[in-house]
């Protein structure tokens, strides 16, 4: 698979918001957070010390996702999502794999996501890279997310 993670260019912040207001259209809604991170997430991602990343398979961004700092040391894996047209081939697998790499050579302590029982192949691969239910907060940040998980690294 001729598969590149390739990190945030101002050139591709176009195929973030798409990637994922396509998501989010298709499995829930579009929340006011949302907007926020993916209109201008050049400064409201890269811009407060996060990351972003792309898949290109075949010349074309088939997916990306952010981390999002929290704490010191702790990130929020975030707006993660594959194009229709690649999914099945793995890519977020692929995707989270890089980021759980990336976590550690940072030495991070952390990452966390929030997710959704509505999302059942998401939490079996999230469980499969060893991420863990932990207790949600009162003031969640997504009205989609009915449960958070972490990795400890």
């Amino acid at each position: 698979m001729s598969l590149r993670i390739i990190p945030f260019e101002p050139r591709l912040a176009r195929h973030f918001k798409d990637l994922n207001v396509a998501w989010l259209k298709h499995y829930f809604f579009v929340e006011a957070k949302d907007e926020i991170l993916l209109e201008n997430c050049e400064n409201s991602i890269i811009g407060i010390g996060g990351y972003i990343f792309f898949a290109e398979f075949k010349h074309s961004i088939a997916g990306c996702f952010s981390l999002i700092p929290i704490k010191e040391k702790q990130f929020e894996l975030g707006k993660m999502a594959v194009d229709p047209e690649f999914q099945g081939l793995k890519i977020g697998q692929r995707l989270l794999e890089f980021a759980i790499e990336f976590a550690k050579e940072k030495q991070w302590e952390k990452i966390i996501l929030y997710t959704s029982t509505k999302l059942p192949t998401a939490l079996h691969v999230y469980r499969k890279y060893g991420f863990n239910e932990i207790a949600l907060e009162k003031d969640v940040p997504y009205k989609r997310s009915d449960v958070k998980m972490e990795l400890v690294l």
